[in-house]
């Protein structure tokens, strides 16, 4: 089970992704950077007891940020985020989904 925590960081909720999830059955998280889609896949099928159909992934590149009020710059990691179908009928219970 920690393995997983490691690889799923936490699920990404707005108000996009709250629709994909109602129309389309998509649930979206931020994961390890080094995370495969067979890993992806492995840790959500074992977290929520569901069966993962497909698995989308994205990798955010750094950017730098300005810091409010001053000319200093800040630097924000990449990221990767991962967008994982469920099968027909599966669904990830308090995603805040009704």
């Amino acid at each position: 089970m920690k393995k997983y925590r490691e690889i799923l960081k936490k699920p990404i909720v707005t108000e996009k992704t709250l629709r994909l999830a109602r129309e389309n059955n998509d649930y979206t998280f931020e994961v390890a950077l080094k995370a495969s889609k067979g890993a992806i896949k492995e840790a959500v099928e074992e977290m929520f007891n569901v069966e993962v159909e497909d698995v989308r992934t994205l990798k955010r590149a750094a950017k730098n940020k300005r810091v409010w009020g001053t000319w200093r710059y800040t630097r924000k990691g990449p990221w990767k985020k991962a967008v994982v179908k469920l099968a027909e009928g599966d669904e990830i219970e308090g995603f805040g989904i009704e």
